[in-house]
């Protein structure tokens, strides 16, 4: 039972026609899935929150940390150049199957980045998911003609929201299935992720890390979105950003299907003024100087938890979401600006601690440079530091080191040696 798809230009989101009956009549005959969803969640779930406490921090490089998204359909010619002005290692490219009489393209669009660590994420439609023959030909071609330019890839993508083409878990693993006989018969060396649950939904997750499919993951993927949430630092259920990668980091452990690698694959805030481009509404965006800041507390907070391996920004060129506005020429936004710079002090940055003090948090690192602290505050308040070598702003402007305002906009504070 086939729904007819078509891609949405505005907000990069393919979308079902006529999708209301078919997705009663698609949510019946997957019944059985959701109550298995619902028994795991039952289960793993507060078994992996009992667990948090005893979860040891890994040892998480920057180098690779910092990634960016990237897509064939925005500024193809121009992103090479703009990824080498941000000077980052770490990419993800999406390839849609429904998009494969355009394969060749994709090719050459991913040979541009040869140098760099790459991450393609397989995008699902409704015929491959429905057509495993179709979808192993397909995803053999794929890792055929793409192993040479990267070693890992994410199958699949947001598979609890039914407008990208998966009606239940059990769907989605037997989709990852028919990936992972083909990477494990013919292409042992690949790495595979999943299953790439997007927000604070971790029912999905549970379901697809505790179940008696033959599979397994490499690594665990999320698209862990907080923006309906606003800042970064704010709560659901309790769980603000680095408690929600814990519990997820936990799920992983606990988990037999997967290592203990942690991608979030997918997360960025909804600029406002810019509907139709805007993947929601305009209640939940927020202007570009906020969206710069947290971007840039996101990556602080997921790096200082040290159980993620990357995150992937989503995404460099995007009216309504981007580090860039193409809509009229190339804009670069303040957020661009601030990616740049935040790589440029933690590409080789290696974690020391997180200090939270009265809304005041403080990333400490050690870089070539010197002792490195990483500060912003949800309370503005005035600071004066001593024994420091210098002191920058979110976009790498000289800061006076007495009376410095530490707000939203996290300062880079080098120390003397």
């Amino acid at each position: 039972m086939k729904a007819p798809f078509v891609w949405d230009r505005y907000s990069d989101q393919p979308y079902q026609l006529k999708d209301r009956a078919f997705k009663k009549k698609m949510r019946r005959r997957h019944l059985g899935s959701l109550i298995m969803t619902v028994f795991t969640a039952l289960v793993f779930l507060p078994l992996s929150y009992l667990l948090i406490p005893f979860l040891r921090r890994r040892k998480i490089g920057s180098e690779h940390f910092f990634g960016m998204s990237v897509n064939l359909d925005k500024e193809p010619q121009l992103t090479p150049e703009l990824i080498e002005e941000l000077g980052i290692k770490t990419l993800l490219i999406r390839l849609p199957l429904w998009e494969m009489d355009r394969f060749d393209e994709y090719i050459g669009f991913i040979k541009q980045f040869q140098d760099k660590k790459l991450i393609i994420n397989i995008m699902q439609d409704r015929e491959h998911i429905e057509d495993p023959r179709l979808f192993k030909k397909h995803i053999t071609a794929v890792f055929e003609s793409l192993s040479p330019y990267a070693a890992t890839f994410q199958i699949g993508s947001t598979i609890n929201r039914a407008k990208w083409g998966f009606f239940s878990v059990n769907e989605y693993l037997a989709f990852y299935q028919t990936a992972y006989e083909v990477k494990k018969s013919s292409y042992p060396d690949l790495k595979l992720i999943g299953p790439s649950v997007i927000d604070f939904e971790y029912h999905f997750t549970a379901h697809a890390l505790f179940n008696l499919v033959s599979l397994r993951y490499d690594a665990l993927s999320a698209l862990l979105y907080v923006d309906r949430r606003g800042a970064p630092e704010n709560t659901q259920m309790g769980f603000d950003l680095t408690r929600k990668i814990n519990l997820l980091a936990s799920m992983a452990r606990l988990s037999p299907k997967t290592g203990s690698g942690l991608y979030l694959t997918e997360t960025n805030w909804p600029l406002t003024g810019t509907a139709p481009y805007a993947p929601t509404s305009e209640h939940e965006c927020i202007d570009e100087e906020a969206y710069a800041d947290f971007m840039v507390r996101y990556y602080l907070l997921a790096f200082a938890s040290q159980q993620v391996d990357a995150v992937f920004w989503h995404q460099l060129i995007a009216p309504g979401y981007g580090l860039i506005d193409n809509r009229e020429g190339i804009r670069k936004r303040s957020a661009f600006t601030a990616f740049k710079t935040m790589y440029l002090h933690l590409a080789q940055a290696t974690f020391s601690d997180l200090h939270i003090h009265k809304d005041r948090y403080t990333l400490e690192c050690l870089t070539p440079r010197g002792p490195l602290h990483v500060i912003w505050s949800l309370q503005a308040q005035t600071i004066t530091f001593d024994s420091v070598s210098e002191c920058l702003s979110r976009d790498n402007t000289p800061l006076n080191t007495t009376n410095c305002i530490i707000g939203s906009s996290p300062v880079y504070v080098y120390l003397e040696k």
